[in-house]
């Protein structure tokens, strides 16, 4: 057998190394989420200023989410990577060095943008190695290898950070992401294919082009706008103010909280694959999005705003939210149904763009409005935000959930065939 063969276990540790690094990426997204207290009496801030600091990996992902496609076809994957995953370890590592804001701003920046190719990477990466019978079944897996990532940021980081710092944590992480740079370099191939050394500047205007073309359709922006709002929950409130959350509602130490939040992202690590075969399986879009995001919302109006609940009660909910949260990926499908073939990758990047900027958005503004209803508390130099602040900043994923739902209902239903295509076989 040779390394050019789609056979054997080459083409496997191929995809495991590009997906351990799409998985590092969701462990340093959630991160912060951890160490919410120890950040904001570091660096003197406000839960705005510390939203906005966590944020910053965001900035950095959905700025890139267009341009990557290109750079990647151009350079290939294996450069791509490697040089990703250098820019996330300096990131780190800057981040865990950081005596200023500004030097945290900018770790947290360089985190996310290597962070950003690390989706396109490892499908790309699926599509030349494995079968394309298995891409789909291979995307699913490297969701759900996310997912483990994003879980591994919430309880066992924070016994890290509580046992070690979350310096030296954050240090230790840097050197992770060398390692997963050293191995890409040593062992990923790229294989020759059609796209790969092709005149950037021809792709830039075959982008532009289709990039417009796609913003012209208002299908588009409904598939993306539902993907963001179904998204913020995960982003906004898994990701960063739900382990404070926890803490101050249920009296949980921060190991507990974060393993009851981290309860959501298993559940959307299940329901994501599970939803889409289910699309699949009953040949219909527009149904499963619409019934996705209302037992969502209904799930965390309950969660957050129904008075008494039992801890137990609550972790079903998250775990619940997660499940059906699922049905956001149906966005990435029904935006390619809806507009030209030729344009899938334009399209997929344009609503991957809007999903990770929804939490570019919620992570600052519900910290906004955290400090808009402090009551003064301060622990350590830490504020610390009453039940009743949280239930008015997170009033906002409630709105979020309603738009989904509208957006649900505007989406045209393509019953999973691309709408020019059918047209043009008629």
């Amino acid at each position: 057998m040779t390394r050019s063969d789609r056979s054997g276990l080459y083409p496997w540790l191929v995809w495991g190394l590009a997906a351990s690094f799409y998985c590092y990426g969701f462990f340093q997204r959630v991160a912060p989420s951890v160490m919410v207290g120890e950040l904001m009496s570091e660096f003197s801030v406000s839960a705005a200023v510390l939203g906005n600091l966590s944020a910053f990996y965001f900035y950095a992902y959905a700025s890139l989410q267009l341009p990557i496609g290109i750079m990647i076809d151009h350079w290939g994957a294996k450069r791509m990577l490697v040089g990703a995953a250098l820019l996330c370890g300096a990131g780190s590592l800057l981040f865990a060095k950081a005596d200023s804001l500004t030097m945290a701003y900018v770790g947290r920046l360089l985190i996310g943008a290597g962070a950003g190719f690390t989706w396109v990477g490892t499908l790309k990466l699926t599509a030349q190695w494995l079968p394309p019978k298995r891409f789909a079944m291979v995307s699913g897996m490297t969701l759900m290898l996310g997912m483990i990532g994003a879980v591994a940021g919430q309880a066992p980081l924070a016994a890290a950070v509580a046992a070690f710092g979350w310096r030296d944590t954050l240090s230790v992480a840097a050197l992770v992401a060398i390692a997963l740079a050293l191995l890409i370099w040593l062992i990923v191939r790229d294989r020759a294919d059609d796209t790969m050394g092709q005149d950037i500047g021809e792709q830039t205007t075959g982008l532009l082009h289709g990039l417009k073309i796609t913003l012209k359709n208002p299908q588009s922006w409904y598939a993306a706008v539902y993907g963001g709002t179904m998204t913020a929950p995960v982003l906004a409130f898994a990701g960063l103010w739900g382990v404070p959350y926890m803490m101050q509602a249920y009296g949980l130490e921060r190991t507990e909280a974060a393993a009851s939040t981290s309860l959501m992202l298993i559940g959307w690590g299940i329901g994501a694959p599970l939803t889409g075969w289910f699309s699949d399986h009953i040949g219909l879009r527009r149904l499963p999005m619409l019934i996705s995001s209302i037992i969502v919302l209904i799930i965390f109006i309950i969660l957050i705003y129904v008075p008494n609940l039992p801890l137990e009660g609550a972790q079903a909910l998250l775990f619940l939210h997660g499940l059906f949260n699922g049905g956001m990926v149906i966005c990435f499908v029904v935006s390619r149904e809806n507009n030209k073939p030729g344009h899938g990758g334009v399209t997929l990047g344009f609503v991957n763009m809007m999903v990770m900027a929804s939490g570019a958005f919620f992570q600052p503004f519900i910290g906004w409005l955290l400090d808009m209803n402090w009551d003064g508390t301060l622990i350590s130099g830490s504020r610390i935000y009453s039940v009743h602040a949280y239930n008015v900043a997170l009033f906002s994923l409630v709105a979020g959930g309603v738009i989904a739902v509208v957006m649900a209902l505007l989406v045209r239903e393509t019953r999973c065939q691309n709408v020019f295509s059918r047209t043009e076989n008629k």
